[in-house]
């Protein structure tokens, strides 16, 4: 599929070059006179890091989508994010079967690691099920997005942006055109319409989800003791995740940025805010306008983000689950962490422990670069470079407001988070190599 170049690069490179490479083919066209309004030309950075965000399906912009960028720099960024969000290796392998060729051993490798799956039999069926689900998931999406957009904007214009905002809020991506009435408004307008708030909320979640449960369940139905273990802790996920940090959102701001919503304004508010930061990146109500523990509550839930092997970034709710089974074994005494009648893995815990701490040593890093240079708030830099490396979009409206050094450090960010922090560790080391030869072992004191 790569030719020879496929014997020198590991799989996880290959993933991180084919991602730098879509990065680098929308900054070019971004860049055209044609991609700007007026056939305004956009500069090198700001063209890097919108194609950045898009590829990375994060969302945070530092020009407005519909002020600055033309419908064909629309639709470039359109079709980055739906390259982003599925992965260019699903998509090709896809485009390798509509041409008949047959995919080899390699290649289903790469597949395997590029949608995050453990088993290698059946991927190419798994290629399949992505590629058909989404657009018929996008399909469904854009139809009930239609009732809203087409007697507002029109046939063409309401289909076009029906398309834009479910392909962007399945893929988690949180790009929007809502710029044509309030720059950087997002999804504001429709705080209390619940078609919209249910139409949006449900592509996030569907999307954030994971390919492999989608599997899992079209496989079982409704038998839930046939599922697997990681279709049970993500479920478990889902259901918490959505309903305890809504109630907590409705507590800390009901009469806060929610304050001039009704009843039932209110509950959609709290709800989408609960669901949004993992990890899609619109809003219906002001972030800026938070508190402090609304803020805090966002970037918790921007930390732990969606599932694994989904369009949604973050460490991954499984990372979270076997983190806390862990704490809970290591409290109780007990031999190995259980969960669901099930034991998992020494290895799977020392992974967990990995991606959550170098998730959030890149993001206090970063946190401390931004607040030196560019001098801005604490709490808003922390909120800005969580929601980069978790591919989330959301903030307080200071991404515009950072300088040449910020901006390189958030694209840096939004990179690693979409590749996972992990993999880009691993992109820059060759294959795990045993040593012959073990140092002594001593014991240190912990805690």
């Amino acid at each position: 599929m790569f030719g020879k170049l496929r014997g020198r690069l590991t799989h996880t490179q290959w993933i991180a070059v084919g991602f730098l490479l879509i990065i680098l083919c929308g900054t070019f066209l971004l860049m055209l006179p044609v991609a700007g309004r007026g056939m305004r030309g956009t500069d090198f950075l700001s063209a890097l890091f919108t194609a950045t965000s898009a590829t990375c399906v994060t969302g945070l912009v530092v020009v407005d989508t519909y002020q600055h960028w033309s419908l064909f720099g629309q639709v470039v960024i359109l079709l980055m994010i739906q390259v982003g969000g599925l992965g260019f290796v699903t998509i090709g392998v896809r485009v390798l079967l509509m041409m008949g060729k047959k995919i080899s051993l390699s290649d289903r490798g790469l597949l395997k690691d590029s949608v995050n799956t453990l088993a290698l039999g059946g991927i190419v069926r798994l290629a399949k099920l992505i590629v058909k689900g989404t657009l018929l998931i996008e399909g469904v999406g854009a139809l009930l997005l239609a009732i809203r957009f087409v007697p507002e904007y029109g046939v063409l214009e309401g289909i076009y942006y029906s398309v834009f905002h479910a392909v962007s809020a399945f893929c988690n991506a949180g790009f929007d055109l809502m710029g044509r009435f309030e720059e950087y408004s997002s999804l504001v307008r429709y705080a209390d319409d619940w078609l919209m708030n249910l139409t949006v909320m449900g592509l996030i979640l569907i999307g954030g989800l994971g390919f492999v449960v989608w599997s899992d369940l079209l496989k079982n139905g409704r038998q839930v003791r046939k599922y697997t273990l990681h279709t049970k802790m993500v479920l478990t996920a889902l259901v918490v995740l959505v309903v305890v940090p809504a109630v907590l959102f409705w507590v800390l701001e009901h009469d806060g940025v929610m304050a001039g919503l009704g009843p039932a304004g209110q509950f959609w508010g709290s709800l989408f805010a609960a669901v949004t930061p993992r990890t899609a990146g619109f809003n219906t109500t002001d972030v800026a306008g938070m508190q402090d523990a609304g803020k805090l509550l966002t970037l918790v839930l921007m930390l732990i983000g969606g599932n694994p092997g989904s369009t949604a970034g973050g460490v991954k709710t499984t990372t979270i689950m076997v983190l806390l089974c862990y704490i809970v074994s290591m409290i109780q005494h007990r031999d190995g962490v259980n969960i669901y009648g099930r034991r998992l893995e020494d290895g799977m815990i020392e992974k967990a422990a990995v991606v959550f701490s170098l998730t959030l040593t890149m993001a206090v890093t970063a946190s401390f670069l931004i607040c030196a240079v560019d001098h801005l708030p604490m709490s808003d830099v922390l909120l800005e470079t969580f929601s980069a490396v978790n591919t989330v979009g959301m903030s307080t409206g200071i991404t515009r407001q950072t300088g040449v050094c910020s901006r390189l450090i958030l694209i840096l960010l939004m990179y690693c988070g979409r590749i996972g922090s992990l993999s880009f560790a691993l992109a820059f080391t060759d294959k795990r190599q045993k040593s012959s030869v073990r140092q002594p072992m001593e014991r240190i004191n912990i805690g």
